[in-house]
């Protein structure tokens, strides 16, 4: 489980898109949202001022190593590894 949870935390964060809110009005009965543009968790870091340089520098690194489809296959696998793992047990 904890292998499946390491490459969700991977690709969640490398190269899952996500629009993040930054503003909520309510206007009447209606709540009027407004988004900020979409990117990754890790671009998000990238451009913020809080992470360091040497931080920054790490992360590209892991991201450069990173493969979309074989880390794909990793989380399929790791998924039906866990899945036959809890049949198993019932």
């Amino acid at each position: 489980m904890n292998r499946l949870y390491a490459y969700l935390r991977l690709y969640a964060n490398f190269f899952q898109p996500v629009m993040k809110m930054t503003e909520k009005k309510r206007i009447g009965s209606k709540v009027q949202k407004k988004h900020d543009d979409i990117k990754t968790p890790y671009q998000r870091l990238l451009e913020s001022s809080y992470v360091s340089e040497a931080q920054k520098e790490r992360l590209t690194r892991l991201y450069k190593a990173l493969d979309l489809f074989h880390l794909r296959q990793k989380l399929r696998l790791a998924r039906e590894n866990f899945s036959a793992f809890k049949r198993k047990r019932m």
